[in-house]
């Protein structure tokens, strides 16, 4: 029985302890016109990254790219997001996990030339996201479609 309490308690300080840990500066922005590239750890996606490892595709639209840029922004925020920054043709949002409280940004960019809209998903900290920047892309991708 103690030793069960004992796990317990060494699992909440686990949880205390990482929740403690600074969330990391948002390296967001664009550079040369385009979003960063993923900085090399498999947390991360990027629409406009060359690496196969990191690409993800951009969000294609058919519709005015001005009722394309709504709806993402509608998407992102549906999802949980929130909305940091904000340009004509930029944005940049955040989102917290519910538990640990790690902080994710993503960034989209129009592309009006292409009739896309270029997106980049990355975690702050750490190393591994288990995927989850590419499914919340993905499930962007799905309401943007869903919604037209």
């Amino acid at each position: 029985m103690y030793w069960l309490i004992g796990i317990i308690v060494a699992f909440g300080l686990l949880v205390f302890v990482i929740a403690l840990i600074p969330k990391g500066q948002a390296k967001v922005g664009l550079t040369n016109g385009q979003l960063n590239p993923c900085p090399g750890t498999p947390n991360c996606v990027c629409s406009e990254d060359g690496s196969a490892s990191f690409y993800i595709s951009p969000l294609a639209f058919s519709d005015s790219a001005e009722n394309a840029w709504q709806l993402a922004k509608q998407a992102v925020v549906s999802l949980g997001g929130v909305i940091q920054a904000e340009e004509e043709d930029y944005l940049w949002a955040s989102y917290t996990t519910k538990w640990l409280r790690f902080v994710d940004d993503v960034e989209l960019r129009m592309d009006v030339d292409n009739n896309v809209i270029q997106v980049r998903s990355a975690s702050r900290v750490g190393r591994s996201d288990f995927g989850v920047n590419r499914k919340r892309v993905e499930m962007i991708r799905s309401l943007l479609i869903n919604t037209r």
